[in-house]
């Protein structure tokens, strides 16, 4: 026909080819545009985050289709994964999974292979695809999200083949050659842009290991000083008495194993220095053993000590933190006091014992970690499991090799040599020459109970040592209420039946509660006991109202 016009009227064919590459300039000059305009976008772009807002926003749109996905060839060399994709709860789908299948796929899958070996875009019909034998299931998965048709692109850096972008539209016909030139030029954008992102993310990844290998020396060295203090202390553990002979042998035979060990005493009876002496005679030794004091910490903020932050993921949290699970990987943690650990953080820890693995708190994926544990606690957990204030599991998990430490009160033939060492300690630190104590304070120290255990004996020492100014103690300063030595006579102590000591201190402690018996001020919460049980003993132990009643007045 254009054949007839020529012969007829060259001019109007003239006019007519005049306009066609107008058209073509002018697509040209809008395709120019357009990649001047995305260009500058990709080339601003600094994160993931700002690449998939300019694919989402702008490209899909400008192509003509409804979702997207852009992968890269991984390091191995044979296969693919996703690296930016349409948001998935955003794609209406009959698929019971995602369309977006996450896990590796091989390059020669017949999709994306033929994008790579093509110097151009390619449209597939998904209707055909799926008449073909081991299509990948990700195709499969789009055709059941009433997906008809794709475009595939290959993206590259310079000559170097990267990825795939893949294009979908739910009509035939979306994608048209016209549009080829356009899609080039942007992959070859992406291509660029890609690869700038990837290098910051890696950037930013050894600047987040360089600050969390800074912050776990700096933690460390806080340790170092702490364990530097203890050791010029404590050289060793003080005591030749059975009860400690007993601790030591236990110990001798669990220190180089991986359990858990459960530390029970006393308040004051050295529970964090039989915990250091697991710890250094462990294989973990060359490294230093991690402490929490559960105790000492407010509940909102146990959790993040213990497992660590996401920088923004709380109020407060202006920094990534590495938590005490962390710092303490190939090492020992020692969880002081863990009966005062909220029952909600009690499950966290019995999930880290059993599953070996942290989760920082906004954090969004799991941390392994190899430690060893070591607590302690001055409670009955048993009565705070029957109490419901301790979990039961989490008891079990714990109480796999339990030590229980002697009172002082139990090992009073320990108490010269305990003496003896904090003396010279103590005298040393003073700049004093205190080499001696008297018979007399020695008895002293000898006859008291210790309610508060080697600590209370540690502190008398020092306070001692401050006031005395000569060469020998002659006296110590007990406690206001204690019995002096040689007071302590045999004859002094009257025996007297269970029941009578019972009715004693059952009658005592509901003078205390002012008459109460239940409740949560009552006798019975004070004694650890249900109130029927307490009226029981009660009426066996003949105890009517106006007992204490009288015993109030």
């Amino acid at each position: 026909m254009e054949k007839g016009l020529t012969a007829r009227n060259p001019d109007a064919a003239l006019r007519h080819s005049r306009l066609l590459l107008l058209e073509q300039l002018q697509q040209r000059e809008k395709e120019q545009s357009i990649l001047l305009h995305v260009g500058s976008k990709i080339a601003n772009a600094r994160e993931r985050s700002d690449l998939w807002d300019i694919i989402t926003v702008q490209l899909l749109n400008l192509l003509g289709a409804q979702y997207y996905t852009l992968c890269l060839i991984n390091e191995d060399g044979v296969t693919h994964t996703p690296y930016l994709h349409s948001q998935e709860k955003s794609i209406r789908t009959r698929a019971k999974d995602s369309p977006i299948v996450h896990a590796g796929h091989p390059i020669e899958d017949g999709i994306f292979n033929v994008a790579l070996a093509s110097n151009e875009p390619v449209i597939f019909d998904l209707e055909m695809l799926m008449k073909v034998k081991n299509i990948p299931p990700y195709i499969i998965n789009w055709y059941n999200s009433d997906i008809r048709e794709m475009m595939v692109v290959k993206i590259c850096n310079g000559k170097e083949a990267r990825g795939v972008l893949y294009l979908y539209a739910q009509e035939h016909g979306s994608f048209t050659v016209d549009k080829f030139n356009l899609l080039l030029g942007i992959a070859d954008q992406l291509g660029t842009g890609i690869c700038n992102i990837r290098a910051l993310e890696t950037i930013q990844q050894q600047l987040e290991a360089i600050n969390k290998y800074k912050q776990q020396l700096e933690q460390e060295n806080l340790y170092l000083q702490e364990e530097q203090k203890l050791s010029s202390r404590f050289s060793e553990m003080i005591g030749s008495s059975a009860e400690m002979q007993k601790v030591c042998r236990l110990l001798s035979q669990v220190a180089m194993a991986d359990s858990t060990i459960l530390i029970l005493g006393e308040t004051g009876t050295g529970k964090e220095l039989i915990a250091r002496a697991i710890h250094h005679a462990s294989a973990r030794r060359n490294k230093l053993m991690i402490k929490v004091n559960c105790a000492a910490l407010p509940a909102n903020l146990i959790e993040s000590e213990l497992f660590g932050h996401e920088k923004g993921s709380f109020t407060g949290a202006l920094e990534k933190r590495v938590g005490k699970f962390e710092l303490a990987n190939n090492s020992s943690l020692f969880l002081d006091e863990i009966g005062e650990l909220p029952l909600e953080l009690q499950a966290k820890l019995l999930r880290v014992l059993q599953e070996k693995e942290i989760e920082r708190i906004g954090g969004k994926g799991t941390i392994k970690v190899n430690v060893r544990i070591i607590v302690a606690t001055n409670r009955n957990l048993e009565k705070e499991v029957q109490a419901g204030r301790f979990r039961s599991d989490l008891y079990y998990r714990l109480n796999v090799v339990p030590i229980t430490l002697p009172p002082l009160r139990k090992r009073k033939e320990d108490i010269p040599a305990l003496v003896s060492h904090f003396i010279e300690r103590y005298a040393q630190n003073a700049g004093k020459k205190i080499n001696n104590i008297s018979h007399k304070a020695m008895e002293m120290l000898m006859g008291y109970d210790w309610p508060g255990n080697i600590r209370e004996l540690e502190h008398l020492i020092e306070r001692t040592v401050l006031l005395t100014n000569t060469s020998s103690i002659k006296e110590v300063l007990l406690p206001a209420g204690a019995k002096k030595a040689g007071t302590y006579h045999e004859e002094e102590f009257v025996v007297k039946p269970l029941d009578e000591m019972e009715r004693e201190y059952i009658l005592k402690v509901i003078k205390h509660c002012k008459g109460r018996i239940s409740g949560p001020n009552g006798a019975a919460v004070k004694l650890n006991m249900p109130s029927t049980t307490l009226t029981s003993k009660m009426q066996r132990l003949g105890i009517k109202k106006e007992h204490f009643v009288q015993e109030e007045e």
